[in-house]
């Protein structure tokens, strides 16, 4: 049940009323209608994995208290250890052991040594990759004494199970969204407004920018012979198609929590006007970004403090090695990962690794030409990037690299803007426009700077004919829904 479904839009008709209309004064109540929500929303997607999701909870849920009633320091940390390995666990056998497994095969048919492995016919959950990192934060954030353990079970359930975000995020921290549970929640139009306006960015990027960048791309390569310029294309329009795609599922998102009167943690900033990579990975899905670099990357670099420069390296490279892991079993994920981990290493070795550079401009709120060569140096080099995380394998991402060696830069540009018969590569530049004023805002539809309300509302109406023109209820498929 998609969130551009008619189908979902009823079920949240019916959750929006339930919640805030009948019984309304209780905190206890719409817990519960979370939670019921959160698993018929699951059910009706993955209906096999409720009893995995509902044991996993409960289990965390006992170790959290396990943790800090332990008696001794060395029992709270077995407990710590446990939800560790049983997170770690979950997350290695259903989405990467037919991975090793036919990894290990491979390796060894290629020794000319023959083993009889053989994959399983495992069945990936979804969300899998979310809702286990929302647990093994918690174990570790209650261990650190950043929080209380959740008593509430009620609570604890619709942390892990929010149905806004268990298939594709944002990867909320426990304390912050679980403190938002335990307080009765009055409606705040204010709020209900902007998320309303937050989902209808949301659904822009998603139908209008997302939607037929996936209609360019299948044209494109529906062709018998690619000119090498059209190979430029396909990578220019693939990585607006991902932006779009996740950042307007994000926003719609947070815009659902608004209208529930929870805040959503923030998982995109505009990564295109990123100026060095370290901002752009601050930008883009920034919850992982986060969750990797509390849980993995410091913890590492401390250990590995005493060889300098060098163990930052390393730090880095692990880092990245697994934030690319993460999106799935293909070793074109691990090669994505490394890519961008060395790309971190220039900033590192020129101490420019925590530095925060913001866009500079000039007159007209123009990026200053400086900033907008960075930015483009950055885009240049994620657009490389998505080539090998869009790849079936690495010998393909290879290939279609040498299929643009001989690129025309401005036959390649006519083409972006000309060839698709949608323009999809007008639309595009619209959305970097509209971004690149609101840069200061969560939102691109955050329009309280406007002083007129008609100049508002034919802001709004304007993309709402768009999103109408191009079929508002697509049945299209998330991306990030598969990771």
């Amino acid at each position: 049940m998609l969130f551009t479904s008619y189908g979902f839009l009823l079920f949240f008709v019916v959750v929006f009323f339930l919640y805030w209309l009948l019984l309304r004064e209780k905190k206890w109540w719409k817990n519960w209608v979370i939670l019921v929500a959160s698993y018929v929303f699951y059910g009706i997607a993955d209906w096999k994995m409720i009893p995995l999701l509902a044991v996993a909870t409960a289990i965390f849920y006992w170790l959290g208290i396990r943790i800090r009633s332990a008696k001794t320091e060395k029992g709270s940390n077995a407990y710590k250890i446990i939800g560790i390995v049983l997170g770690v666990g979950t997350l290695v056998y259903f989405k990467y052991f037919n991975f090793f497994v036919q990894s290990f095969s491979d390796m060894f048919s290629a020794m000319g040594l023959q083993v009889n492995l053989h994959a399983f016919n495992i069945i990936i959950p979804l969300g899998v990759s979310y809702f286990t990192f929302k647990l093994i934060s918690y174990v570790i954030d209650v261990y650190n004494e950043e929080m209380e353990p959740c008593r509430d079970f009620v609570v604890f359930a619709d942390y892990v199970a929010f149905f806004p975000t268990i298939m594709a995020g944002p990867i909320d921290r426990p304390r912050a969204f679980i403190s938002q549970l335990q307080v009765n929640r009055s409606f705040d139009r204010g709020m209900a407004v902007d998320g309303c306006r937050q989902i209808l960015w949301g659904l822009f990027k998603k139908i209008v920018i997302a939607d037929n960048c996936t209609i360019a791309i299948d044209e494109v390569f529906a062709m018998s012979q690619v000119p090498a310029s059209l190979y430029l294309v396909g990578a220019l329009l693939a990585i607006f198609q991902l932006y779009a795609d996740f950042s307007g599922y994000s926003d719609m998102a947070i815009g659902l929590g608004k209208l529930l009167g929870v805040n959503v943690t923030r998982n995109f900033r505009y990564p295109f006007f990123a100026t060095n990579i370290a901002e752009f990975w601050r930008r883009w899905h920034m919850s992982l970004t986060k969750w990797m670099t509390d849980y993995v990357f410091t913890p590492l670099s401390f250990v590995m403090r005493k060889w300098g420069k060098f163990g930052l390296i390393v730090a880095i490279l692990v880092n990245m090695l697994l934030v690319g892991l993460w999106h799935g079993d293909n070793w074109t994920y691990a090669v994505f990962g490394l890519f961008h981990g060395l790309l971190f290493i220039p900033l590192i070795i020129t101490g420019g690794f925590n530095a925060r550079q913001n866009e500079k401009t000039i007159k007209f709120g123009l990026p200053h030409p400086v900033s907008l060569l960075k930015m483009l140096c950055i885009f240049g080099l994620c657009t490389c990037g998505i080539i090998i995380f869009n790849a079936e394998s690495v010998g393909d991402a290879l290939g279609y690299f040498r299929s643009m060696a001989d690129v025309d830069i401005w036959r390649a540009s006519y083409r972006f803007f000309l060839f698709p018969k949608n323009y999809v590569g007008f639309l595009v530049v619209f959305m970097l426009v509209v971004e690149w004023i609101q840069r200061d805002r969560e939102h691109a539809l955050d329009l309280t700077r406007i002083k007129y309300r008609w100049g508002r509302w034919l802001i709004y109406y304007i993309v709402i004919l768009a999103i109408i023109f191009f079929d508002a209820m697509s049945a299209d498929q998330f991306i990030y829904l598969k990771f």
